[in-house]
């Protein structure tokens, strides 16, 4: 039977931290026997919760004989690692354990130095934060989780279940883990990355009051045709101008920034409006739905039907 050893660290995220115990404890084989053993380590018996004190009946000594390990997220993400942990986990490591991290759990992952030059992911939040610390690391915000073969990262809360799932379908193959996800009510695989949640991703900025004006013009009339000359003529000044100042000052191009713009406006009219898809494109300046649909889904990673279908309309 496979063993899965999940870590219990202080400031434990108690949501990441029973994802991974429920999703594996109810797999069944097809012959109905258990798939997975399922066991909680931490380096003291007792693990602060924050709203309650878990107590482990594994050592750390757990993590040894483990073929899977998974590090959930914490409360305080960037505290130093235990040594003791990071012993452990280079450890286990180092005899082909399987290690996943699910959310700010890959801060802790990161801070071993397995994760070194590979990509990874966390909770959206705080994927600017685990970059910064480890620059080594090549993370990528946007998906649910990342599959590195030994080392596995996961994004925030359900994302976590989305990993379980994958490793499931790993070990066991597409039919163990589709009746894994039926208990857990959840698609074995869900389309798009978190992108698609992140609700307040806005165009960058300016780091100077000099584009204001043109920035508020811009968001004032994103459902007209715009076009780089429109936006220099507002703006009284040459097309080369206007891209140097603009990259200057918000890091992007002004095209770039207008489809941010009129994705993120899509976005809130698909959350809070009934209007057809086609006719929320051309509210927001898109030339043509198949324009609008490949804007969108570059920028969030679903389509304007999915994403809709995840935040529903709340009004007309």
């Amino acid at each position: 039977m496979h063993t899965v050893a999940v870590l219990a660290l202080d400031q434990v995220t108690p949501f990441d931290l029973a994802t991974p115990i429920e999703a594996f404890s109810r797999t069944r084989l097809p012959d109905g026997r258990p798939g997975y053993q399922v066991r909680v380590c931490a380096e003291t018996p007792e693990v602060d919760a924050g709203t309650f004190t878990l107590r482990a009946h594994w050592s750390l000594d757990g993590l040894r004989d483990a073929d899977t390990i998974i590090v959930p997220g914490t409360a305080t993400p960037e505290s130093p690692l235990p040594p003791a942990v990071g012993d452990a986990l280079r450890a286990a490591a180092a005899h082909g354990t399987r290690i996943a991290s699910i959310c700010t759990g890959t801060f802790a992952l990161a801070a071993t130095g397995l994760l070194a030059g590979r990509r990874a992911t966390t909770h959206w939040i705080a994927a600017a934060r685990l970059a910064a610390a480890y620059p080594d690391l090549d993370v990528d915000p946007d998906v649910l989780y990342v599959d590195n073969g030994q080392f596995l990262t996961s994004a925030g809360a359900a994302a976590g279940l989305d990993l379980c799932l994958h490793l499931i379908r790993r070990d066991y193959g597409s039919a163990v883990a589709a009746d894994a996800a039926r208990l857990s009510v959840m698609p074995l695989e869900r389309e798009g990355g978190q992108a698609q949640f992140i609700v307040q991703r806005h165009p960058p900025t300016p780091r100077g009051a000099a584009l204001e004006p043109l920035l508020t013009w811009m968001r004032d009339n994103l459902s007209r045709d715009l076009t780089l000359a429109d936006l220099a003529a507002y703006a009284g000044t040459s097309t080369r101008t206007l891209i140097r100042h603009f990259r200057e000052q918000t890091g992007t191009t002004p095209l770039r920034w207008l489809h941010l713009a009129r994705v993120r406006q899509a976005q809130h009219l698909l959350e809070t409006t009934r209007h057809s898809v086609e006719r929320i494109g051309a509210q927001v300046g898109f030339g043509s739905l198949t324009t609008f649909r490949d804007h969108f889904k570059r920028t969030t990673g679903v389509s304007p039907h999915t994403y809709r279908r995840t935040f529903r309309a709340s009004g007309d």
